[in-house]
């Protein structure tokens, strides 16, 4: 039987000593992105607007993102699971607020994360940004 596969956009907010914007969802314990999976007919880009709008909200236009990258890495929170994601970033123009199934907002370092984070941002999104000299 094939694994769950998921397709997905979010969003990288930084802050000005380069730390990362991360949510926790309620009854999980890793820390990620904001942003989830495509409805049917959306693009990237639509789905992490919608996304971010709805778990922080924070209200961005398209020409606010700018692509960091595409990874396909396991899922967070399903076990056998794969994401495939397409991650932005973006200045964040309001304060987030978490909303919907957010639990919790936390603002991580790439070079010092001490908690459990979405093998997404620790395999893929803190390098690419290490690298970019954020």
């Amino acid at each position: 039987m094939l694994s769950p596969h998921f397709v997905v956009a979010a969003v990288c907010f930084l802050d000005a000593q380069a730390r990362v914007l991360t949510v926790r969802k309620r009854d999980t314990d890793a820390f990620m992105l904001p942003g989830g999976k495509l409805e049917p007919g959306e693009d990237a880009a639509a789905a992490a607007l919608r996304e971010v709008d709805e778990e922080i909200g924070v209200a961005l236009r398209p020409a606010d993102l700018t692509r960091l990258g595409v990874w396909t890495a396991p899922a967070a929170n399903e076990p056998g699971a794969s994401v495939t994601a397409t991650v932005y970033t973006a200045g964040l123009p309001a304060a987030p607020v978490a909303a919907r199934e957010i639990a919790e907002l936390r603002w991580l370092h790439p070079a010092a994360a001490v908690v459990a984070v979405a093998p997404l941002l620790r395999d893929h999104v803190f390098p690419a940004l290490r690298s970019a000299g954020a």
